[in-house]
């Protein structure tokens, strides 16, 4: 039964019929959550269309991928090392990631996404639960 909040519902009151709903839940055996990072999107939409395709060709079902905000870092730089110190350059370096949820694993499939082969440059962290 799901819970629908009325304008009356409290965050508290929404906040635990949430809670109990995803305890009631059943639990369809192991899951794995897949965070991917690069610097190139090109590579990660790659890196994601591999994991997705050996995921789906072993049986599993799979969620996403989601695309997560781009983390921008800024930097500025002097152009000179010691006249003109209001004249400098800006580096901005993009951080592209993505999230992938898979569900209803099997030993086949857990196997196939261990021995993947992804391109340099992609930083995969899988948290199993």
């Amino acid at each position: 039964m799901l819970f629908m909040p009325t304008k009356a519902a409290t965050k508290k009151e929404v906040k635990k019929a949430v809670q109990t709903e995803e305890a009631q839940a059943p639990s369809a055996g192991p899951k794995i959550r897949i965070k991917i990072r690069a610097y190139d999107n090109k590579i990660i939409d790659n890196a994601t269309k591999t994991i997705i395709d050996t995921a789906e060709r072993n049986g599993a079902t799979v969620v996403g991928p989601v695309p997560l905000p781009t983390e921008k870092k800024k930097f500025s730089v002097n152009r000179s090392t010691f006249v003109h110190k209001e004249a400098s350059e800006q580096y901005e370096m993009r951080i592209h990631k993505r999230l992938i949820d898979i569900l209803d694993l099997t030993p086949k499939a857990i196997d196939a996404l261990m021995n993947l082969h992804l391109p340099s440059g992609v930083d995969v962290e899988i948290k199993m639960g």
